[in-house]
């Protein structure tokens, strides 16, 4: 039997989809409004003194536009920005590389820094305190070190795991934002934008509910969206009404709250397997055969969110609201706690 060759190109056209949407100005990045206000000033200060921005550091769960706002301010400082990620920067060598190459103005944004090793922590530390690059030549007593002097740039480094972060480090960034889930309008609003570029017809029902199965997450929304328009072509007339969502999520097996299978198989795992909890991320990902580092950054914000987990210095414990959602009657040990 031949195997159907795969499209190199799909591939590319879905990454230009996903930059389309991408919002470019501050009117078209939705939500996180504290969060621009100070942004707003911040540039304007620096851009007044003729300064770079002081180093910035965004966290958050994953989707929530981390990287749509570093490119925002970039175009809003006139700055190119260099984009790395923590993984990829395996030595010393490839980081020097990386800001030897900086121009004057320039923003490095690093995705996934509580992946950078402390060997790079480390030299990061002068090169964003005192604009200096420190470069060990030999080894043993003929060893030496020379400086290089680094053209003035910013950092913005993105995060989902804040606390893997060494203090060294974080005191280093000028400013701190977290960014948090969004509300139901603000990411409606969002659908209606991606709808009206990516040329989907929608009804206001059909978005309310994929906006609220969306995990409050711009990516997650998106993602639906996109499923839910295929579902509207195959199975309907092209528009996306409520019942076109609705049917469309229920195959992707997704609920009216966003959780999806393995968000329930956490769950009922932390109620079938260990009596609601207490129960160590280390022995609930061996149970679920999920990675350990997937369920942190992954499902657990958004079932700490939703308040169906509670974490406790014993571990995770699933909440009378997570029986309900599935259910099922918690038991009356477990109910005297909340």
């Amino acid at each position: 039997m031949s195997i159907p060759k795969t499209n190199p190109s799909q591939g590319r056209e879905d990454r230009l989809i996903d930059a389309n949407l991408r919002p470019r100005t501050w009117e078209e990045y939705i939500g996180q409004e504290k969060i621009k206000e100070n942004l707003k000033i911040f540039i304007d200060a620096a851009k007044q003194r003729g300064k770079t921005l002081e180093h910035l550091l965004l966290y958050g769960p994953p989707g929530l536009g981390k990287t749509s706002l570093s490119h925002i301010v970039a175009a809003e400082m006139r700055s190119n920005m260099k984009v790395t990620s923590g993984p990829a920067i395996e030595k010393v060598g490839d980081l020097a590389a990386i800001l030897t190459n900086l121009s004057p103005g320039d923003i490095l944004f690093i995705d996934e820094a509580h992946r950078l090793n402390k060997q790079i922590e480390e030299v990061l530390y002068p090169a964003m305190e005192d604009g200096v690059l420190d470069i060990i030549i030999g080894k043993g007593p003929s060893a030496r070190t020379i400086q290089l002097e680094l053209p003035a740039f910013t950092l913005i480094a993105a995060t989902t795991r804040i606390g893997l972060l060494s203090s060294p480090l974080r005191s280093r960034f000028g400013v701190t934002f977290r960014l948090g889930f969004y509300g139901v309008e603000d990411i409606r609003q969002i659908l209606r934008r991606s709808a009206g570029i990516l040329g989907i017809k929608a009804e206001e029902e059909g978005l309310e509910l994929i906006a609220r199965s969306a995990r409050a997450t711009p990516r997650v929304a998106n993602r639906l969206l996109k499923r839910a328009r295929d579902f509207s072509e195959i199975r309907g007339d092209g528009v996306i009404t409520k019942s076109i969502a609705r049917d469309s999520l229920k195959m992707l097996e997704v609920d009216e709250l966003g959780l999806e299978p393995t968000d329930r198989k956490i769950l009922e795992t932390l109620i079938d397997k260990f009596n609601g909890g207490p129960a160590g991320i280390q022995s609930l990902s061996a149970t679920t055969s999920e990675e350990q580092d997937t369920i942190e950054e992954i499902y657990e914000p958004y079932l700490l969110q939703l308040g169906f987990i509670q974490k406790t210095p014993r571990g995770r414990v699933a909440t009378k609201l997570a029986y309900e959602h599935l259910g099922l009657n918690p038991p009356e040990e477990q109910s005297s706690l909340f």
